[in-house]
């Protein structure tokens, strides 16, 4: 029997209702339990202000690197499916929420359909997603938009704060 090719695949953890800790570590169980799927890694946690919106407490953020067979749509599905069952809403997009699970990188792949954009189109622009990815994968190139290392610079002024 042949092994099966496994894709590294990068997801952003996000919540700032509940108890976001729990939620990650839920997160953690949760995704290494997907099937052909394994946790390779993941970065401490991040407190963050939120991007979009006023009045909303602060974002625990964190990224996880998940190994998978899962082809990129079904793996999104899955976390779709985590996010669901921990209570998360996807009626209002800019709300708070309890769990956000986000599909940042599938390998060097560069999907571009109605359900799915990967890399995640805003992740460039953004500290809380830039910086936890470095903490595990420094020497990651996002398609289209060059290192991981180059667009740390352009966020700089954005306030993140590793935890613990």
């Amino acid at each position: 029997m042949s092994a099966v090719a496994r894709v590294r695949a990068y997801i952003a953890f996000g919540a700032n209702l509940g108890d976001p800790a729990a939620a990650f570590a839920l997160s953690l169980q949760r995704l290494g339990a997907l099937p052909v799927s394994a946790v390779a890694a993941h970065s401490a946690l991040y407190r963050s202000a939120p991007v979009g919106v006023d009045g909303q407490p602060d974002y625990i953020n964190a990224v996880i690197a998940l190994d998978t067979a899962l082809d990129a749509h079904a793996l999104l599905e899955a976390l779709h499916g985590i996010e669901h069952d921990s209570g998360r809403s996807r009626d209002y997009p800019m709300a708070p929420r309890t769990i956000d699970l986000d599909l940042l990188l599938y390998g060097d792949a560069v999907i571009d359909t109605p359900a799915l954009q990967v890399p995640h189109p805003r992740m460039h622009l953004r500290a809380f997603a830039l910086l936890p990815l470095a903490e595990i994968a420094p020497e990651t190139v996002i398609p289209g938009h060059g290192s991981l290392a180059g667009l740390l610079a352009a966020v700089g002024d954005q306030a993140i704060t590793r935890l613990g």
